[in-house]
């Protein structure tokens, strides 16, 4: 899966036209996000799994990097999304309807060490049977913590989705917590990394549920996608 839309790249300092900065889009973002969002079910099984006919956008990342408090953040919901302190809460594939619009997907957090080895195995071959010839999903939002950078497990997930022409977002979580001098030198390499893997998008979003930053830039995105349809 490829997306042509023009977008700013940060490690070549080239500004290219990017929907968080479309007033448009930023508006379009926030009218989708005011539409009703459903818990449609919890994926345990392959055969749970259905189709909706909607453009569909999954949230992948490690074990407490933040997924269900962005989904959260974005649908302005507190408790649309389950949250915990505990790592691993995450066990299934959560479908979550927006509006008869979009689809958005929690998938189980990765890199959790607590985890039995057979249930690692459980929800990761669950979701690689999620993402084998998923035509409707328009892209996969890989959520990094900035306190703590890229890690091996995330690089194997990369690799697997570059495999797969799975285009996938890398979004920055809990940027708040984070200095501004740490963050950029962060964001510098993450992008050079990026700029040689195929199925990666370039621009890198920088976000905080806990205050609300990038928030709109990131609603902004999904509602392009949604104007791309299926």
């Amino acid at each position: 899966m490829t997306d042509e839309t023009p977008v700013s790249i940060p490690q070549s300092g080239i500004k290219l036209e990017n929907p968080g900065d479309d007033p448009r889009l930023v508006e379009a973002g926030r009218l989708l996000f005011t539409q009703s969002c459903e818990f449609i079910l919890g994926a345990t099984k392959d055969e749970h799994i259905g189709r909706y006919n909607l453009p569909e956008v999954a949230f992948a990342g490690r074990s407490n990097v933040g997924k269900s408090s962005l989904v959260n953040a974005l649908t302005g919901r507190k408790t649309l999304a389950r949250t915990s302190n505990t790592p691993g809460r995450t066990r299934q594939l959560n479908f979550f309807d927006l509006g008869k619009q979009l689809m958005l997907v929690d998938l189980p957090g990765y890199g959790y060490a607590q985890a039995s080895k057979s249930d690692i195995a459980y929800w990761t071959n669950l979701t690689r049977n999620y993402l084998r010839g998923r035509a409707e999903l328009k892209r996969i939002l890989l959520l990094i913590d900035a306190r703590h950078g890229t890690k091996d497990s995330d690089r194997e997930i990369m690799d697997e989705l570059d495999t797969c022409a799975v285009s996938y977002q890398i979004i920055m979580t809990k940027v708040d917590k984070t200095k501004a001098s740490e963050l950029a030198a962060e964001e510098s390499k993450l992008a050079k990394e990026l700029s040689k893997r195929p199925a990666a998008h370039p621009y890198i979003v920088k976000t905080s549920s806990m205050k609300g930053q990038g928030v709109s830039e990131l609603r902004a995105i999904l509602a392009s996608l949604v104007e791309q349809g299926i």
